[in-house]
């Protein structure tokens, strides 16, 4: 069953209140991070002072299903792991944030030789294919930021 627009913009705004947590961690180290305002498919922070782009995603369904879904290409087109110029992305399950480079969430697909999924997510018009990666085996591959 479809989201309704109401619920799509409910979560938008609660993927921006994820983005500006992240970024008050990260403002700690980095004062003149920000977040990037609309549609921006490489990352979603911006770190001027090391010049790198920050990927956040939140996923609190993960503490039902155990998995962290990675998304690889919508509708045909590549897109979020497949296209990120994120040097980070820093997942957050609603109790953890996690940082990982994307080329070591890669390998972990790799090395426990995942497979793909496709499926067409609530609120979603296309489908996407993605990786179901078991959480626990993921986080292992990142570093745990205090929340």
């Amino acid at each position: 069953m479809p989201k309704s627009k109401s619920s799509f913009k409910r979560d938008l705004s609660r993927g921006a209140k994820v983005e500006d947590f992240v970024l008050q961690k990260i403002k700690n180290k980095y004062p003149e991070a920000r977040r990037i305002n609309g549609y921006c498919k490489e990352y979603d922070i911006w770190i001027p002072e090391i010049n790198q782009g920050i990927e956040v995603k939140y996923d609190p369904k993960s503490n039902e299903t155990g998995n962290i879904v990675i998304e690889i290409e919508m509708g045909g087109k590549p897109s979020a792991l497949s296209t990120t110029k994120a040097s980070q992305w820093i997942f957050y399950d609603g109790k953890s944030l996690v940082s990982i480079e994307p080329r070591v969430i890669k390998e972990c697909i790799y090395r426990h030789q995942l497979r793909l999924v496709t499926f067409t997510g609530p609120g979603d018009e296309k489908s996407k294919r993605v990786y179901l990666v078991p959480k626990e085996t993921l986080f292992q591959y990142g570093k745990y930021i205090n929340v």
